[in-house]
């Protein structure tokens, strides 16, 4: 069993764009609008502001309260699109019930869309295209995979979570690298059926210790997006770690597997949107 190290590449890449945002004489900069009262969210928002500004990037939070209006951040986000010293526009999600979330991520200039969750950049993700950005978290994984140089070409993967902002755009990253993709849900049937007969399996619901042992083939991959945490308060997963770590080939711990994958993807995605917006080369 090999454990896929998403922190030591996340810190492979993060040291690779150091070095290149150093030698720029203008630094990319982020506007993150936070509008949820998540905590999750907010720890997340820190930790990608704390990153952003280690690599010498400029970062601006906009934080709103339960009353905020739509119109409020649809002016926001029309005014950040015309400002040319913000390179990425991200709106953390998920955002208060009572705001429409796809209005407000498609007010964003599909160029500016660091998360790629614009309907534009999902649109050309579907097509096979060139999107502005990718999402930050399949992104991720699809490069922790070929970091390990675990081939993706006519495998069966097994997606289980069918969000927009991780399992339907994995699924398209992982169609448009030739493999034979199923993806599940919480209304799929026979889920344990479904997972043996995958060679990868990646989940990402949120549901502590969904995938065990007896779920998967021996020898499969086993990804983890999930966290949750345990009646200890600890960080965990979808996956029922310590036994299933005995059965798979390679697997992704949490924490340290995903999670700075997708920030250090974030960063990757703020870099190259200045590029473009700036009609420079990588």
């Amino acid at each position: 069993m090999t454990v896929l190290d998403g922190k030591k590449l996340a810190n492979k890449i993060i040291d690779g764009l150091k070095q290149k945002i150093q030698k720029l004489d203008i630094k990319p900069s982020i506007a993150v609008i936070l509008a949820n009262d998540n905590p999750a969210s907010k720890i997340y928002v820190k930790n990608k502001e704390k990153k952003a500004l280690e690599l010498g990037c400029n970062s601006y939070i906009y934080s709103f309260d339960e009353n905020v209006k739509e119109d409020e951040i649809i002016s926001l986000i029309e005014k950040l699109n015309k400002d040319k010293n913000i390179n990425a526009i991200l709106a953390q999600l998920p955002l208060f019930k009572h705001l429409d979330e796809q209005k407000i991520l498609n007010t964003i200039e599909p160029v500016k869309d660091v998360d790629g969750f614009t309907i534009y950049n999902t649109g050309c993700l579907a097509q096979n295209a060139k999107p502005y950005s990718i999402p930050c978290t399949p992104k991720g994984i699809i490069k922790l995979l070929k970091e390990y140089n675990i081939k993706l070409d006519g495998k069966n993967i097994v997606v289980i979570g069918r969000s927009n902002i991780v399992g339907k755009p994995l699924s398209l990253l992982l169609l448009n690298e030739n493999a034979t993709v199923t993806m599940a849900h919480s209304k799929t049937k026979n889920l344990k059926e479904v997972c043996l007969k995958a060679d990868i399996i990646i989940s990402a619901t949120g549901q502590k210790n969904l995938i065990k042992a007896d779920m998967i083939k021996k020898d499969a991959i086993v990804v983890d997006v999930g966290i949750s945490r345990n009646s200890d308060n600890k960080i965990t997963g979808d996956v029922d770690f310590e036994n299933v770590k005995n059965k798979a080939s390679y697997i992704t711990p949490v924490p340290g597997g995903i999670g700075p994958m997708t920030i250090a993807c974030l960063i990757e995605n703020t870099y190259e949107l200045f590029l473009k917006q700036n009609c420079l080369e990588k």
